[in-house]
């Protein structure tokens, strides 16, 4: 019987989608935890527990307890058996925050920004990844640039927790409108629980952006056919 020579089906396919999934779990990982990062950050600028101030009780000052955020302050007066909570926004026009606040303001939101624009390029390289080429270096340029933008929203967001902290370790007084009721500087004053939330920002960005970084194209693969006699 003659022999016939036939080619099965290649095995490319199955072996450069193999190459794709596994080249993304890096990007897809950093893609995630970019996101929680994003949520934490804009989180953290909402809360007013980055410096809280115990303030001595006077007939004069009736407060016992100031929360002191990037963008409010939040004052807890005695009302009888409870306490009552009084927070005011600040404008960005507003002149008597301190240089470290509107330093942290700005640190914040340009966090906020390379965040978001970092997180729409990495669905940029994972798109490429996912329908374009499987071995082009356009989807590592996205990645690099996502990484980059990453790294530098969390080194923003740290910057902004330390200027907080150094603030805090220093004693700074605020000059705040005489109708907050509330003393250039309190009688003492902690690091509050938004720092925590801010650094966890900070950490997760940082991560995204190395996940980003650690992103390799797949080797090229040679598949070659199956020659069966029949």
């Amino acid at each position: 019987m003659p022999s016939i020579a036939c080619f099965a089906v290649p095995l490319g396919d199955v072996v450069s989608m193999s190459l794709l999934v596994q080249s993304a779990h890096r990007p897809v990982a950093g893609f995630a935890v970019g996101t929680l990062g994003c949520i934490f950050c804009i989180m953290s600028m909402g809360l007013a527990e980055w410096r809280v101030w115990h303030v001595e009780h006077t007939p004069v000052l009736p407060v016992g307890l100031a929360c002191v955020g990037m963008w409010k302050v939040c004052i807890y007066r005695p009302s009888g058996y409870s306490k009552r909570i009084t927070c005011h926004l600040y404008r960005y026009t507003d002149a008597y925050p301190p240089p470290d606040i509107r330093a942290a303001q700005n640190l914040l939101l340009a966090a906020s920004l390379l965040g978001l624009v970092g997180k729409a390029l990495l669905v940029l390289g994972l798109r490429h990844v996912f329908v374009g080429s499987l071995h082009s270096g356009a989807a590592q340029n996205f990645f690099l640039a996502a990484g980059a933008l990453k790294v530098t929203a969390g080194t923003c967001i740290s910057v902004a927790v330390v200027c907080n902290y150094c603030s805090v370790t220093r004693a700074a007084g605020i000059a705040f409108p005489p109708s907050f009721a509330l003393p250039f500087q309190p009688k003492a004053q902690d690091v509050g629980n938004a720092c925590g939330v801010a650094v966890l920002a900070a950490l997760m960005m940082l991560l995204s952006g190395l996940l980003a970084f650690f992103y390799k194209v797949p080797p090229e693969s040679q598949v070659h056919p199956v020659v069966t006699e029949i």
